[in-house]
């Protein structure tokens, strides 16, 4: 396989991915962005810890869809997320899924 050849498989894996978050996003409240994943979901649970000094994030989801081209199923049960980095949670608002003219 070329180099070519392995980024148009790339590239038509990121755009199918695409679609597939087009077609669920509207079925779900929440995302969730951490340093390494990018999820949707209507359930979840944060909590904040402290050891030694250092602070680190627990996130739980259920039933959630994750961002990832390389799962073979992006629909998942159960999530638990434990990072020291940020973790942005954002409430989607139906309005702006809302496609112009549509």
């Amino acid at each position: 396989m070329s180099a070519e050849d392995l980024e148009k498989y790339e590239t038509e894996m990121e755009l199918k991915l695409y679609r597939e978050y087009r077609d669920v996003v509207g079925l779900f409240k929440y995302v969730i962005e951490t340093e390494r994943r990018f999820y949707l979901t209507n359930d979840y649970e944060m909590q904040v810890h402290s050891v030694q000094g250092e602070v680190f994030f627990e996130v739980s989801m259920a039933d959630a869809w994750v961002w990832d081209m390389y799962r073979p199923a992006r629909f998942v049960k159960q999530v638990r997320v434990l990072t020291f980095k940020d973790v942005n949670i954002e409430e989607l608002n139906k309005s702006d899924l809302d496609l112009p003219g549509g």
